[in-house]
This record gives structure tokens, C-alpha cells and sequence, in this order.
């Protein structure tokens, strides 16, 4: 059971409050700042913080004590002493009662010699606060309702605008930076990234012997949010079109690496099971775990952004920055109502870039919801030809089609697509 107090509820408490009570370990993944540690506090009796010097050195000279303790134990950045994972999962095989531990990291990827954790250990992604947790009671449309393939009425009113989202771009989701503003804002997100260059990269045995040249490849990744460019062409944009590149061999580690520490958090191709869709594009769709990350290593400012401004390194794209982050905000956020039932999120292009769906909502019997993301308040029939198209493709298989905007008024078209809203829209 959760303790009480300030602690803001979120979407993913219920799933682990139900796992609790029929498994015995837990393990809660994420960037740093995504709120990890506060919701396992939430359940815990006993508190190891292995990324503080002197309990990590405690936990490695005696990591016996932390496993025998009794129920509700919470082992913090558990990765910094790796065999702690190892002896957690023998005791679940000794007949550990349920809700005896909760494991936080902030890396994925086990030691050399780590059993996988598999059948013992279930682990849960936390990102960062999504829209409805930063502005909780306002959603009026449920993704979980729209799986239903009922195509429920949808209705509700926002006072968001677009200058509204710009601000909740560059706010962030991390819950300790809410709240900040101006010089705080920023210097806390360039501190953030810097640590990423600086410690987060050492920490997992990689020496960064040229942080700048990593810096500028983080901007390029960050430019190219919700593209499938090459990550030849980041690599060109990192550089600036100079002759002399860095070579694959020394950029492949950053994006290794950062998706170890869950800072890139791409969106995979769609794979449909049920149908074949010919000439299927394969690449990812570019995400960092928060736009605002990605706005401040472009160094994008509000009013740039709202007039249409690309600030960074220069990465072919159609529409503009602020369209691409406010997709980037709505793919978060539908990540985390997608996982609170279990669904799976992916994009869909084909090769030629004749046809492509920004989002589409996977259940687990292959059927989906196609959800293109609109920086404009209300689609006309061009912004959602590729919708229909693919409801040609696959039939019954297409749950809902949903078009997320940055209007006022959710309501269903005349062709029966739903219009949400960004600010409407909740688990």
C-alpha cells in the first residue's frame, strides 16, 4: 500500500500497486529525475540509496544485509552494485513473499555474468511526468476506451493554445524541475546534460575523450526529433557538413550509451502482424526521453519556436521544430497511457515516404489505433488522407484513427476520425 502525503499519484502506481501484491521483485527503470525512487519510497519500509557513496560502500563489503531485511525493501540504483540484482533474484527463487523488493536504475544492460532477472525480476518503465499527470482531470478522452474499437463519442473542452504547449515543451516532465523558469529552468537542464557528458558516460565504462564532439551529436539527435533521418545524416548535421567526420566506430557509443541511460527513447517501425503492408519502412522514429532536452541542446527559445524558427544543426524535415517537439510531447505522454494497458506504440512509413502514420497503438491481438499528431487546431481531409489509407490496408484490423491537435473542442468528423486535443487526452 502507497504512503500519503504530497506525493503526486502517477499513472504507472496502479500497475505496480497490483503487481506488489502477487510478485516478489519489482524493478522500476528510467532516466534520471523521471520520478523512479519517489514511487518506490511510496512502498518501501527500508531505503538502500546505492548511488550514495557510503551505502553503496556498505552494500558491496556486506550485500547480504539488503536482501534479508523482509518485505518492502527498496535497493536505489541498484546497477551501482550489480550483484545485488543476482542475489535478489535467488532469493525470489528461495520463495521471497510477495512485495518484498523494488529495484530503481538508471541504466539498462546488466554486468557481464548478471542472469537476465527473467521470471523473477519484472521491470517497468518510468518516464517522465506525461501531460495528464502534469495536469491532472482535465483529459476527457480515454485511450483505453478507444482500444475498446467501440468508437466512443468524444467531447470535451481545452483552453490550451499553442503558446500553452510551447510552454509545457520547454517545462519538461521531470518532476523536480516543475515549477522552474527562466535562468533556473535552463541552467538546471543544461546541468542535467551535462552530467549525462561529463559522469553518466564514465560511470558505464566509457571515456568520452572529446565531450564537445559528444555534445554536438546530442544536438543533432535533438534536431532531428520525430524524423527517421540516417544516423549518417546526424552524424553530417553534428559536424556541420566539415570533410572530416568522426567515424562510425566513435558516435555508434553515444547512441548505445544513451539509450542505456534511457535519454534516447525512439519509437520502432511498425510491424503489422496481421496484414502485409508492402515496402515498410525500418528505421526509428528519433525521440529523446523529453522534448525540453531536445529544445535546450538546440538552444530553441520560445518565440523562435512559435515563429517557426529551427534553431541547431540543420536536419531536413517537413514542418518545423515546434511541430516536431509538440509530436515528441504527445509521444510521451501516449507511451505512458499505452503501457497503463499494456498496449505498444510504433510509427509507420513506408520507403519512399509516400505514406506514413505518426503513432500508431498497438493491443495485444495485433488490432490498433493510427493517431497522427497536428500542430494545427483542426484538420482538413489532406491531414489525414494517410489515415485512411491505411484503414484500406488493414480493414477491421484499425480500432480508431485519431488526430491530436492543439485546438479547443475534441469531436468525431464527419468520417467518423476522431479530434482530441493534446490536453484532452488520458489513459
Amino acid at each position: 500500500m502507497s504512503k500519503t502525503g504530497g506525493y503526486r499519484r502517477r499513472i504507472l502506481d496502479s500497475e505496480l500497486d497490483e503487481l506488489l501484491l502477487a510478485l516478489p521483485a519489482i524493478a522500476i527503470e528510467g532516466a534520471k529525475g523521471v520520478g523512479k525512487t519517489a514511487s518506490a519510497e511510496q512502498r518501501a519500509s527500508e531505503v538502500f540509496r546505492l548511488d550514495v557513496p557510503a551505502e553503496r560502500s556498505a552494500a558491496e563489503t556486506n550485500p547480504v544485509r539488503l536482501v534479508s531485511r523482509g518485505q518492502a525493501v527498496l535497493i536505489d540504483e541498484w546497477q551501482y552494485v550489480p550483484e545485488l540484482w543476482d542475489r535478489v533474484r535467488r532469493a525470489v527463487d528461495a520463495g521471497a513473499a510477495p512485495g518484498s523488493f523494488l529495484l530503481t536504475g538508471s541504466s539498462s544492460g546488466l554486468a557481464t555474468g548478471t542472469h537476465s532477472g527473467a521470471g523473477r525480476i519484472v521491470s517497468l518503465q518510468m518516464r517522465p511526468l506525461a501531460f495528464a499527470e502534469r495536469h491532472p482531470g482535465i483529459a476527457s478522452v480515454s485511450l483505453r476506451d478507444l482500444l475498446t474499437g467501440a468508437r466512443p463519442a468524444v467531447d470535451g473542452a481545452s483552453t490550451f493554445t499553442v503558446e500553452d504547449y510551447t510552454d509545457e515543451i520547454l517545462a519538461s516532465g521531470f518532476p523536480g524541475l516543475r515549477g522552474l523558469t527562466g535562468a533556473s529552468l535552463t541552467s538546471q537542464l543544461d546541468g542535467y546534460l551535462r552530467r549525462i557528458v561529463d559522469r553518466d558516460f564514465p560511470e558505464l565504462g566509457h571515456s568520452v575523450r572529446n565531450p564537445a564532439a559528444l555534445r554536438r551529436w546530442m544536438a543533432a539527435y535533438g534536431a532531428a526529433t520525430a524524423t527517421t533521418v540516417s544516423f549518417e545524416k546526424i552524424r553530417d548535421a553534428a559536424t556541420g557538413g566539415e570533410d572530416r567526420k568522426p567515424a562510425k566506430s566513435t558516435v555508434q557509443p553515444y547512441r548505445d550509451v544513451l539509450e542505456r541511460l534511457f535519454i534516447i527513447d525512439s519509437v520502432p517501425a511498425w510491424q503489422p502482424t496481421q496484414h502485409r503492408i508492402r515496402e515498410l519502412g525500418q528505421p526509428p522514429k528519433h525521440h529523446l526521453v523529453d522534448p525540453a532536452l531536445a529544445a535546450r541542446l538546440v538552444r530553441a527559445e520560445k518565440g523562435a519556436l512559435l515563429a517557426g524558427g529551427s534553431p541547431g544543426p540543420v536536419i531536413t524535415r517537413d514542418g518545423s521544430l515546434l511541430g516536431a517537439l509538440f509530436e515528441s510531447l504527445v509521444t510521451q505522454s501516449l507511451r505512458v497511457y499505452a503501457e497503463a494497458v499494456h498496449g505498444s506504440i510504433g510509427h509507420l512509413r513506408t520507403h519512399r515516404g509516400d505514406h506514413e502514420v505518426d503513432l500508431i497503438v498497438e493491443r495485444d491481438d495485433g488490432r490498433v489505433i493510427a493517431v497522427e499528431v497536428k500542430l494545427g487546431a483542426t484538420p482538413g481531409d489532406r491531414e489525414v488522407r494517410h489515415l485512411h489509407w491505411l484503414a484500406e490496408q488493414v480493414g477491421d484490423e484499425i480500432l480508431d484513427a485519431v488526430v491530436v491537435t492543439t485546438g479547443t473542442t475534441a469531436y468525431r468528423r464527419s468520417d467518423g476520425i476522431a479530434v482530441v486535443p493534446a490536453a484532452l487526452l488520458g489513459p
